[in-house]
């Protein structure tokens, strides 16, 4: 499923020929092409190196690959940075480049997020530029005069902007909030590492432990690991290998034996950051990982999330105590109300600063429920009284089925093929979620699906 979006921008992305001047045109936002920063970047040569690998990512299918598309990616203007977001064209790759105040000779004019044209021309620019060459950035046409086809040079281009790309960002941000860094190890070690790796459409499942100053790989996973599924997919990276100091990757607790998980790569300078994150196969997107679900389903979470919402600044980090102290919510029910934002593209997760960031999609966050079919069919059955409840137990009946549903503490499963097959690996199934749904209201506390 796929919006068509409409991105208008007064004239091409450009790298002036003569001054080096880059000139990235931005689409929507909280104006019609806003403006966020006019300076010089302080690292040219890498922060064109990580725009390039965002947009890279951008228009690259790591599972069956087909001909390149292109999607142009998500620019947010913070207070003090500037980050650049993509999703790979099978969603299994999240990518963000990280302008940090150290990167930045300027100041930023405004906040806000909208999409920034990276087209062949300012790809071919970028990739010649020099490492003496200074580079300007003005993010954004230097003025907002009304131009049209008759009048001067408008551009215009009409693009599948997929559903996916929100279910993504809202998932990864679900799923990366409890990573802790697991390894770290020096720019001349990652080169070594990142260079051994399988190469290519590679879908095996590797995992990495530190041995002394350099990283080891297993084929099993052991506490202390982080996943590698898919090696091939961090290709993204190795252009940008010459000017990092460190490599880092998170990830969550496992233990022996552990499936597959996600994980983020992250290649670091001190005015950048370039990361990746990878689903926990290759073969799975992030849009499809069912994170969200349960936070969508709750009523007081949607009621948290509006008032969450008004609070909300532009802070490079949001403040989770701040924020709960502000809106008078205990912290845990902020940090739902946050999972909730992210379905509509509002919030977005920081690995490496353990926090989250504001920004703002341009998509209706009212959507969001109508893009995820398993809530869509578990309201379904609520309201076609498909649902009894008996203590523990519940029956749900599904079409010809019906399917039994029991939970204990924080865990449920189900009768049905869904969790058969994915054991909870890929959130709950819409029967779970029906159950939720309709004890909610009762003892909200007691199920968590």
């Amino acid at each position: 499923m796929a919006t068509l979006a409409t991105y208008s921008y007064l004239r091409p992305s450009g790298l002036t020929p003569d001054d080096r001047q880059l000139t990235l045109q931005t689409s929507g936002g909280p104006s019609a092409h806003p403006r966020f920063f006019d300076g010089f970047l302080t690292t040219p040569e890498p922060a064109a190196v990580g725009l390039l690998a965002v947009a890279e990512v951008a228009r690259t299918r790591y599972y069956q690959p087909v001909s390149p598309a292109s999607l142009d990616p998500v620019v947010t203007g913070g207070l003090d940075r500037l980050r650049f977001e993509s999703f790979s064209g099978c969603c299994g790759v999240y990518a963000r480049l990280d302008v940090l105040p150290a990167g930045l000779d300027g100041r930023i004019t405004s906040h806000g997020t909208t999409n920034v044209d990276v087209n062949p021309p300012l790809r071919q620019s970028l990739a010649g530029l020099g490492g003496n060459d200074p580079m300007h950035v003005a993010v954004g046409p230097d003025d907002l005069t009304v131009t049209t086809i008759d009048d001067g040079p408008l551009v215009e281009r009409k693009v599948p902007l997929p559903t996916r790309w929100l279910r993504g960002f809202a998932e990864a941000q679900v799923i990366t909030a409890p990573f802790e860094p697991r390894v770290e190890v020096s720019g001349a070690e990652a080169t070594a590492f990142l260079r051994r790796l399988p190469s290519g459409s590679d879908r095996s499942v590797l995992w990495v432990v530190p041995a002394g100053r350099s990283l080891r790989l297993t084929s099993r996973a052991v506490p202390g690991a982080v996943c590698l599924p898919g090696a091939g997919r961090l290709a993204a990276l190795r252009p940008f290998l010459r000017f990092a100091t460190a490599l880092r990757a998170y990830g969550p607790v496992v233990r022996t034996g552990s499936g597959p998980v996600a994980s983020t790569w992250e290649l670091s300078t001190p005015a950048l950051r370039l990361s990746l994150t990878l689903s926990p196969e290759p073969h799975r997107g992030f849009s499809g990982e069912g994170a969200v679900l349960a936070a969508l389903a709750g009523d007081d979470v949607c009621d948290d999330a509006d008032l969450v919402s008004a609070l909300l600044s532009w802070d490079p980090t949001i403040d989770i105590g701040a924020l709960a102290a502000a809106a008078g919510l205990p912290v845990d029910r902020v940090r739902a109300a946050l999972t909730q934002l992210g379905t509509a593209g509002r919030v977005g997760y920081d690995v490496a600063e353990a926090g989250y960031f504001h920004r703002v999609l341009p998509y209706d966050g009212a959507a969001a429920e109508r893009m995820n079919p398993r809530l869509v069919g578990a309201r379904a059955l609520v309201d076609a009284g498909c649902v009894r409840i008996d203590g523990e137990l519940a029956t749900v009946r599904s079409g010809e089925e019906t399917y039994r549903v029991r939970w204990t503490g924080a865990a449920a499963s189900c009768t049905c093929p869904w969790w058969g097959k994915y054991r909870g690996g890929r959130g709950p199934c819409k029967h779970a979620l029906a159950v939720r749904l309709v004890t909610a209201a009762t003892a909200p506390s007691e199920v968590s699906v």
